[in-house]
């Protein structure tokens, strides 16, 4: 079989490993012609499944949800469905939380959209002057321009000089990474001030009444691994939005939609707002398919909602495919499975399992320090590892070594499929190296066992080959 391949992406004209089957947590992979069984997707593409592959009430939802749609262009005639999953998101997340949601194919698309909702909310609001989007330094928010503009890391930087303007519309703060950016003797609380201050500042500089809104993930994933925001840092940002009359956009496309949440819900904002703090708006996507269909959203607070019907009562622009019913369908009967059978609750207990075993066995464990883990990092069953040169002062590898992609590689040969990554330490530089862990909601303690037990042996794998290297 060539290992040509006509799809534009990756490495191009050569194939990458191909996925021929999967059942549950497995999969079935080939790769440079060769077919190995018995892969644990630790990681489920990009965090996207749920429910596991091969899933069979998954066939007869797919096959309910084509006998029942016909395609219908969205902004001239709907479909029950869409109103349905709207009407389950805003159900299962905090009374107050949600109004109204808008549905589309991808996580950029969501951000892209959430872009154009906040500008027009403040054209509804008569304040046309709110034309600046605060977001974070090492961020990632997608792959459109729109979304490329408020994220910020290497990805970003490649098309820095067609991007939204970067120094008076799309503005950026420090990022929220204590295992990185803590002081040494700062307490938690000292560290949050830090944050809210330099957040303040911005503000300040560039008058409040410019400043549409503030973006931040709730979870990030990609762009520096899962480092949980410390008590005080999201209520903290909310109060300067109520403060300075600005929108608070949580982007949970990657750890929302039950991958992280405490209470069986949906929404990963759960472990870090205060009762009665809410976005004003979300993007959310990933998990709401399960990668069956390509579904994502924009779920909108009613303070957004009531200035649109008080306003003009419409929205400006569609898309082609937006509120698909075939998808919406899917998705919807997809989350009731998840709730009915208690998966988001199941996820966060086993994946706050695999977590400390992960911590018990790279930081705790015996001969940890000859490994080259520096920090274990996440919460419900979104986690990551960090490698470093030196423990104790942090040293990142030089980023040509691509340690997480290597990582990424060993993990492979101890069938385990995880996502690697650089850029942790400096979105400029690329330094840090990091892997995802984002396993399905179905996994039982057995396969937490599994997916540790081959992660700790690609970590001494990984250790070794360093050595070899002579970068150890």
């Amino acid at each position: 079989m060539s290992t040509d391949s006509y799809v534009f992406q990756s490495v191009i004209n050569k194939k990458p490993p191909h996925v021929l089957g999967g059942k549950g947590v497995r999969m079935t992979i080939e790769k440079d012609g060769v077919v190995y069984d018995d892969i644990v997707d630790g990681v489920t593409g990009a965090a996207v499944g749920a429910l596991g592959w091969g899933d069979e009430d998954v066939l007869k939802i797919i096959n309910d949800a084509a006998k029942n749609s016909s395609y219908t262009y969205p902004s001239l005639i709907g479909n029950q469905a869409s109103e349905d999953l709207a009407k389950f998101y805003i159900d299962h997340s905090p009374k107050g939380a949600f109004a109204s949601a808008l549905w589309c194919c991808s996580g950029s698309e969501s951000n892209e959209n959430a872009l154009k909702i906040i500008r027009q909310y403040w054209l509804e609001r008569g304040k046309p002057k709110k034309t600046k989007f605060i977001s974070r330094e090492t961020s990632y928010h997608g792959f459109t321009l729109g979304a490329l503009s408020i994220s910020s890391n290497g990805r970003a930087e490649l098309f820095k000089e067609v991007l939204i303007d970067q120094e008076n519309t799309c503005l950026k703060m420090p990022v929220c990474f204590p295992y990185r950016f803590q002081k040494e003797g700062q307490t938690t609380e000292e560290y949050v001030q830090e944050l809210m201050d330099a957040l303040e500042e911005i503000i300040l500089k560039n008058d409040p009444e410019t400043i549409a809104s503030v973006t931040v993930e709730t979870l990030p994933g990609s762009s520096l691994g899962t480092a949980p925001p410390p008590p005080g840092y999201l209520p903290g940002i909310r109060r300067l939005c109520d403060k300075y009359d600005i929108l608070m956009h949580l982007d949970e496309v990657m750890c929302g939609t039950g991958r992280a949440n405490p209470n069986g819900r949906l929404n990963c904002w759960e472990n870090f707002l205060e009762p009665g703090q809410f976005p004003d708006i979300q993007t959310v996507g990933k998990t709401l398919g399960s990668g069956y269909v390509t579904i994502a959203g924009i779920l909108v607070g009613p303070k957004i909602k009531d200035a649109y019907v008080k306003g003009s009562g419409q929205i400006i622009g569609s898309h082609t495919y937006a509120s698909h019913g075939f998808n919406c369908a899917v998705a919807l009967g997809i989350q009731k499975k998840i709730m009915e059978n208690g998966l988001t609750k199941n996820m966060f207990e086993k994946g706050n399992l695999m977590g400390e075993k992960l911590k018990e066995a790279l930081l705790l464990g015996k001969d940890c320090e000859n490994n080259i883990v520096g920090d274990v990092r996440g919460i419900g069953g979104f986690w990551s590892i960090e490698f470093v040169k030196n423990k104790k002062t942090k040293e990142p590898f030089a980023k040509k070594l691509d340690v997480g992609h290597k990582m990424q590689d060993f993990c492979f040969k101890n069938k385990i499929n995880v996502m690697g990554m650089q850029g942790s330490c400096s979105y400029k530089t690329g330094e840090g190296d990091f892997i995802l862990l984002a396993p399905s909601f179905i996994i039982t303690e057995e396969d937490v066992d599994e997916i540790v037990k081959r992660t700790v042996q690609a970590v001494k794998d990984c250790t070794e080959w360093l050595k070899e290297e002579g970068a150890l």
